[in-house]
């Protein structure tokens, strides 16, 4: 329960790692206006090690509804849970009818989201979205924290998460590496038409291993074709795809000196480690979701089918990542 006069913030994270990671850039805002107040995410399972590693954060509820599942009874059962913290205000991320019922039943007396799916009643403070105003998902993300939806002056404020340093000691012993490498992130969970090709890849790490580079690969079980075709093409790379949690990422990824990664969460977990990182841009697109801070490179062709945002290439060429040719992300990275 909160203590009187503590202004208690509930924020209902999104659920794709990415979003998650740019949802720092609400949580520093909401910090910044009641400093002394706390600050608390309600997130699954696959979201909420970013939230663990965001400094403002105090505490993260991890909630789990089967996928599909509206799951009426689990979210009313969550929502007394966190009735007992005495939360004042809460904000709702994720567009769902069904993620807004979490803080309706949890009695949070100030709900603040967009209107989404005709979220009438589950919140009481329904903004209606001007996208042509909130041009970028983090500009979605830090109207919320203002009544009238005014934006922070600029610079906006970036990501951050922190590493657990005693972690990453521990991790780099048990996988066996080098005190620093460079990240190559094959992955993306939205659909092919995100992946520049494995072969692409693994001509990139063949350049760095061969100029005395250690190379990481690194992703969810998902990526692990990928990332084979990938190892059996270059056999020297550190393959840890499928092997670390994403918590285990955050930590080794702070240990890269470098990072090229498909328009993935992986990406936007690197800008926000503050590692360099090369973001490669297939079907979409990075006016709204770019990789954050002074040292994150975009690498996009201007082929004319392009931004499409389709899962998979409907014109079955997939040109728009087949012609960023090898040598465009190696003399980034080695020059």
């Amino acid at each position: 329960m909160a203590h009187a006069g503590v202004e208690k913030t509930l924020i209902v994270g999104p659920a794709w790692v990415g979003d998650m990671v740019m949802s720092h850039t609400l949580v520093q805002l909401i910090a910044r206006t009641a400093p002394d107040g706390e600050i608390h995410m309600v997130a699954p399972p696959a979201t909420a090690p970013i939230a663990e590693r965001m400094a403002e954060v105090d505490q993260v509820h991890r909630v789990e509804f089967a996928h599909g599942e509206f799951g009426w009874s689990a979210r009313r059962s969550a929502g007394k849970s966190l009735r007992l913290e005495g939360f004042t205000r809460a904000y709702v991320l994720p567009n769902s009818w069904k993620s807004a019922l979490l803080v309706w039943f949890a009695g949070i007396p100030q709900r603040i989201g967009w209107h989404g799916e005709a979220r009438y009643g589950l919140l009481n403070d329904r903004r209606i979205l001007d996208k042509d105003r909130y041009g970028l998902m983090i500009e979605r993300f830090m109207a919320l924290a203002d009544a009238d939806g005014k934006l922070p002056d600029k610079p906006y404020p970036e990501p951050r998460l922190e590493a657990d340093l005693s972690r990453v000691e521990t991790l780099r012993k048990t996988l066996s590496l080098a005190e620093a490498g460079i990240a190559l992130c094959p992955g993306a969970e939205f659909g092919p038409a995100k992946k520049w090709p494995a072969e692409h890849f693994a001509q990139v790490a063949q350049a760095l291993c061969d100029s005395g580079h250690e190379v990481w690969l690194m992703g969810s079980p998902n990526d692990a074709e990928d990332a084979a075709k990938i190892e059996g093409l270059v056999p020297d790379v550190r393959n840890l795809t499928g092997r670390t949690s994403l918590t285990d990422a955050v930590d080794i990824l702070s240990r890269a000196t470098a990072a090229v990664c498909n328009d993935s969460g992986l990406m936007h977990v690197a800008c926000a480690l503050g590692v360099r990182t090369v973001g490669i841009f297939g079907s979409t697109s990075p006016e709204f979701t770019p990789p954050l801070g002074d040292k994150a490179t975009v690498i996009a062709t201007d082929i004319e089918c392009r931004p499409c945002f389709e899962r998979v290439c409907p014109l079955g060429h997939l040109r728009c990542l087949r012609d960023i040719h090898p040598d465009q992300v190696t003399e980034r990275l080695i020059g």
